[in-house]
């Protein structure tokens, strides 16, 4: 038997140790080689004619490549993976690759902001109709679908805001009509998230979060099932997009501990986001995990884990509202100031929600979204307190 064919019924953190990895193809070395190329030279005329060996050119793929997309496939249980330079890459090349003048999108409205930019310059450029939907309908989502709606877009949970939806009730909606369903899964990752198993056709990663671990590369992914990937890996290759070696080295790498790392950061995120729920500088707390959040059954009913992302909302009238956001933010230590996540740093950041058209801010204050590294929660804890007093005497 195999070894993929044992690690099916294996755990997470096995199956993370060994996918992507063939010692006997690379003398016996646990990790696949960096292979730097661009020139694949030919036998002879006739290979090169037919294209008749595995490699052709450094754009197409190298061991280093196909080893992570291997690896990243077994975990999506893709039929094929594409890396691409970034996550927002990885959203805008399948939504070129499938979408075309005339056609009708929808897009989830608390899909994360560059997706959104993207749709509302270049895509209308090329004669895309955008459409945005609110996240909570479901299966109601097919009085949204006209017929030249060719691709629905959806992300759980939400970017800033954690919204959930119920991907499998949309993607049979969406398939009974000839959509394409994407998703971008990066909150959740594949080991708690399996978005094809749910009815999705192409799962989006920011490869740069989780995977990385370790807040050093950008990168991205896009994992498609069997009806779709032809036309994913050609536009790919129409667009000459490839993933670097070096970086595809340093994300198979993080994902080997990707397992454990997660599971650190969702007991360390869920510890703080109850703590907060008993703070009264605190309005709500967004994070799915919780039963008091509007979406908990969903993510209940259909993930396996959370992550180390969620929001707040800090308890503060409009007028006062960037004043105490800054006192709360500037006088943070361990929390770093900063876009991204994924990481074994903590990060805050104030989130504008000023472009969603459905899914508005709320009322009752600012949104805050954190992301919880792999620092002790006592001293994370003690410097959201430091922040609380800050915002207090602003």
């Amino acid at each position: 038997m195999k070894k993929n064919d044992f690690l099916r019924d294996a755990g997470n953190n096995t199956r993370l140790a060994h996918i992507g990895s063939e010692p006997s193809a690379y003398h016996g070395f646990v990790n696949p080689p960096v292979v730097h190329g661009s020139t694949v030279l030919f036998p002879d005329m006739a290979t090169m004619e037919g294209r008749s060996q595995k490699y052709t050119y450094g754009t197409r793929a190298t061991p280093t490549t196909d080893a992570l997309c291997d690896a990243l496939n077994e975990l999506e249980g893709a039929v094929g993976t594409i890396l691409v330079p970034s996550g927002l890459a990885a959203i805008s090349v399948p939504f070129l690759a499938y979408l075309s003048a005339g056609d009708h999108a929808l897009i989830v409205d608390s899909v994360y902001t560059p997706c959104r930019n993207f749709c509302d310059t270049m895509l209308k450029r090329l004669g895309v109709e955008v459409e945005y939907y609110d996240p909570a309908p479901g299966a109601g989502i097919e009085t949204l679908i006209k017929p030249n709606t060719k691709l629905v877009h959806t992300e759980a949970p939400g970017s800033n805001t954690f919204e959930m939806q119920d991907i499998r009730a949309i993607a049979e909606v969406a398939h009974r009509h000839g959509c394409v369903v994407t998703m971008d899964n990066t909150w959740a990752t594949p080991l708690y998230f399996r978005p094809l198993d749910f009815g999705v056709d192409v799962s989006i990663h920011a490869t740069t979060k989780y995977p990385s671990g370790h807040s050093d590369i950008v990168m991205g992914s896009v994992s498609a099932n069997a009806q779709y990937w032809p036309q994913l890996e050609e536009a790919r290759i129409l667009m000459g997009i490839c993933g670097a070696p070096d970086d595809s080295y340093q994300i198979l790498r993080g994902l080997r501990t990707m397992g454990i790392r997660l599971e650190h950061h969702q007991k360390s995120a869920l510890s703080i986001a109850q703590w907060l729920e008993g703070r009264g500088e605190v309005a709500r707390v967004l994070h799915p995990a919780l039963p008091s959040f509007p979406g908990h059954e969903i993510w209940k009913r259909d993930f396996k884990g959370a992550s180390g992302v969620f929001s707040f909302v800090l308890k503060t009238d409009a007028a006062n509202a960037r004043r105490k956001s800054h006192a709360f933010l500037d006088a943070l230590t361990y929390f770093g100031l900063g876009y991204s996540w994924g990481g074994y740093e903590s990060l805050a950041v104030l989130v504008s929600l000023s472009d969603r058209t459905i899914c508005k801010a709320p009322s009752d204050g600012v949104v805050i979204r954190l992301q919880i590294g792999l620092e002790d929660v006592v001293d994370l804890q003690a410097d959201l307190e430091r922040g609380f007093a800050a915002a207090a005497a602003a």
